[in-house]
């Protein structure tokens, strides 16, 4: 194993050179030579479809991409779905898990604008890993995603027994358009710090 490392995944519609994941990227990279960090793409999107595999092969791509990196410290996370992979990946098997290994081990979870729920559809919620995510997590989302709300979000994120912290994104909308340097600013602080293994400074909230 060797150092310190970042591991980024991008939501369904995009690819690991979004916008905000290299913004991340650079962030860190200026910030925390010691810390590499790494944006993966999902297998769909490297065979050149559009349509996401399901949530097994996605999550299987996260722990071989994790797997790769063999960091003795690892950050994960991503936005939307890759974020949101991350999270199951992490949390392991149980209630909202899609298999049956254990937890993948990682210091800390970072997700950019994690899908509650679709839009519209507040009854189809995706929440059942959340009590299972013991380490700490950093939610990042704008104000008007109706992929949840503050209020929604921050109700469900007190199930996380892991120390969370929130930035929100004022006005952000779900692809958090024009944030990226707010994004890759509030990521790096978070990243280099648990990669260190140093506490979070912030309270959940």
């Amino acid at each position: 194993m060797s150092g310190a490392a970042l591991l980024l995944f991008p939501g369904a519609g995009s690819s690991r050179d979004h916008p905000s994941l290299v913004a991340i990227e650079q962030a860190v990279a200026g910030a925390a030579p010691g810390v590499r960090c790494a944006r993966a793409d999902f297998p769909y999107r490297r065979a050149g479809r559009r349509a996401p595999d399901r949530a097994p092969v996605l999550v299987q791509a996260v722990r071989d991409e994790a797997a790769a990196l063999d960091a003795t410290r690892l950050v994960l996370g991503g936005r939307s779905m890759g974020g949101r992979m991350c999270s199951i990946a992490v949390a392991g098997p149980g209630p909202g898990g899609v298999d049956g290994a254990p937890p993948l081990p990682a210091s800390a979870l970072v997700l950019i604008s994690y899908p509650l729920h679709p839009p519209g559809r507040p009854d189809r919620l995706r929440v059942e890993h959340l009590p299972r995510l013991a380490l700490p997590c950093l939610f990042v989302h704008g104000t008007r995603d109706p992929f949840a709300t503050p209020e929604e979000l921050t109700a469900w994120t007190a199930t996380v027994p892991g120390p969370v912290e929130h930035v929100w994104i004022d006005g952000g909308r779900h692809d958090l358009r024009g944030a990226d340097d707010d994004v890759a600013a509030a990521v790096r602080d978070f990243a280099i710090r648990w990669a260190a293994g140093r506490p979070a400074r912030r309270p959940r909230g």
